[in-house]
């Protein structure tokens, strides 16, 4: 069974970071060096180390320059990581974590992709750094990458395009769509490579769902490893934490437990007529990514009779949910919450009555079957192609399923 990662960014994200928590959390750097030889890519040696950073034990990561590299366009790349043995599936999230980095550089420079000229991701460190972290995902076996809200810090930053202020461009565009927010840091706690790492791999970006924790692991950055102060009275370690387990409800043989980065968007509507609503309710029902979605009669200020609309879905299709329910409705306002559920195993299935065919929906648990009910659609077809009453193929339905 794979494992999910959570990438907790209480202190920012860089490549060196990651590839430190992921050796923390059990990546074995023999096995990480003999992977990386397989790149056509020489004049550098990569070293571990035990650091404090603040008050934790962390691994410090670092790329050692030996030889004289060369800055490198995006087909350079993509070459060097094309040509090599890794394998097919640690080359392409390589290539992704990349792919998202130039496209960031070929907006801001107005350039085409292809044509991305690289300098600090480029170098040889930020190669070995992202080739890494996806090695080290899959020897560790991870199948889904979640992460908390990304701190970015303030002040500036030099680079060879001079000094830029903090975030830096290409991470501020990376991280498009990603929840970030500024941080009590006055340095560079999000780098270009860490945006890239965390945009390209991460599902959803929200508190950890319900794990057995399996390992743990701390990666130390490169500034201040002795902590960065907040207060006079406490440090805020510079590191990534990664944490990697198993989905709780994914191991439950009773009633498998289902989180699957769930969201409920909730809105009290006053001011919408009945036809409104239904029609809210119809696009809702066609849309993609919505797992259920229900109007509620409730009573507002000075006893108003209204509509509570109530829509759970998909974390990746909650922004394209939220604009519709903003586009189609009066709101102005939406609740977000996070839910889980526990779910039966179902499965659709066709049965013949002597008139025609309908589908009923089935659910088991234990390997038994513990409800059936006819799908609505399937039978209201059914009617109107043979004339039959609704209710007499409801009743012909449960004769059916009681028979066998």
């Amino acid at each position: 069974m794979d494992k999910i990662i959570y990438l907790d960014c209480f202190s920012g994200i860089s490549g060196d970071m990651t590839v430190g928590a992921l050796l923390d959390a059990g990546l074995d750097m023999d096995y990480l060096a003999g992977e990386l030889k397989k790149l056509d890519l020489d004049g550098y040696k990569i070293n571990k180390s035990s650091v404090m950073a603040g008050a934790i034990s962390a691994i410090k990561f670092d790329v050692e320059v030996t030889g004289k590299q060369k800055s490198r366009d995006y087909k350079d790349i993509k070459r060097l990581i094309d040509k090599s043995s890794l394998s097919t599936k640690v080359k392409k999230t390589s290539l992704d974590i990349f792919e998202t980095i130039a496209r960031a550089e070929a907006r801001i420079h107005g350039k085409d992709v292809e044509d991305v000229h690289f300098h600090e991701v480029g170098a040889v460190d930020s190669i070995i750094d992202i080739t890494a972290t996806a090695i080290g995902l899959e020897r560790l076996r991870i199948g889904k990458v979640l992460a908390s809200p990304v701190p970015l810090g303030k002040g500036e930053v030099k680079t060879s395009h001079g000094k830029l202020p903090i975030p830096a461009p290409a991470t501020l565009e990376i991280l498009r769509d990603v929840p970030v927010y500024e941080g009590d840091f006055d340095f560079e706690v999000t780098t270009p490579t860490g945006a890239g790492i965390i945009k390209t791999l991460a599902a959803g970006f929200k508190k950890p769902i319900p794990l057995n924790i399996e390992s743990i692991g701390y990666g130390a950055g490169s500034k201040k490893l002795s902590g960065h102060t907040l207060h006079h009275d406490q440090t805020m370690p510079n590191a990534l934490r990664v944490i990697i387990g198993y989905d709780m409800g994914r191991d439950r043989k009773d009633m498998p437990f289902y989180s699957g980065d769930t969201i409920m968007l909730s809105a009290n509507i006053d001011d919408s007529s009945p036809e409104i609503m239904g029609y809210m309710m119809e696009k809702l029902n066609a849309q993609d990514g919505v797992m259920d979605a229900w109007l509620e009669n409730i009573y507002m200020k000075k006893n108003r009779p209204a509509f509570k609309l109530c829509v759970i879905c998909r974390l990746e299709q909650e922004s394209a949910i939220a604009h519709m329910m903003f586009k189609e409705t009066s709101t102005i306002g939406l609740r977000r919450e996070e839910v889980n559920r526990y779910c039966l195993n179902r499965k659709i299935e066709t049965i013949k009555l002597p008139y025609g065919e309908v589908q009923v929906k089935t659910a088991t648990m234990d390997g038994k079957t513990v409800n059936s009910a006819p799908e609505y659609e399937s039978c209201r077809l059914l009617a109107e192609k043979t004339g039959t009453a609704l209710k007499d193929i409801y009743r012909d339905v449960g004769l059916f399923l009681s028979k066998r």
